[in-house]
């Protein structure tokens, strides 16, 4: 049975940082491209990050660039998302999301999701 798995989220003052981990039992995860969606209550999940399969591309929202940084070690299936500057609006519930082959921007392309992990940011 495939499970993602997140952790590392909780409560942190705006400007502080927090690095949430995602733990893949996809037996063959190298084969599947990873990102990180989150949804804020009353709205819709957005994308937040997402990284290839070698790990060679990642892409980012226009909202967190140049403050998240995704990455992923195959050796150990799991994906991780360094957040440094966190602000308010970066409050959401964290999904880890997998998908075969590559990485795309829509939340309905993705084949596997975690549970999710808060993310709660305090002004």
């Amino acid at each position: 049975q495939v499970q993602l798995v997140e952790s590392g989220g909780g409560l942190v003052q705006a400007g502080g940082s927090l690095r949430l981990s995602c733990e893949a039992s996809l037996p063959d995860f190298s084969d599947y491209g990873m990102a990180w969606f989150r949804q804020a209550p009353g709205k819709k999940r957005e994308f937040v990050a997402g990284v290839t399969w070698s790990g060679g591309s990642t892409y980012y929202a226009d909202s967190v660039k140049g403050r998240f940084t995704i990455s992923r070690d195959n050796g150990k299936n799991t994906a991780h998302l360094q957040m440094h500057s966190l602000k308010p609006e970066d409050t959401a519930l964290y999904y880890c999301a997998a998908q075969k082959g590559m990485v795309t921007r829509g939340p309905e392309d993705y084949d596997y999701w975690g549970q999710g992990t808060q993310v709660t940011v305090s002004s």
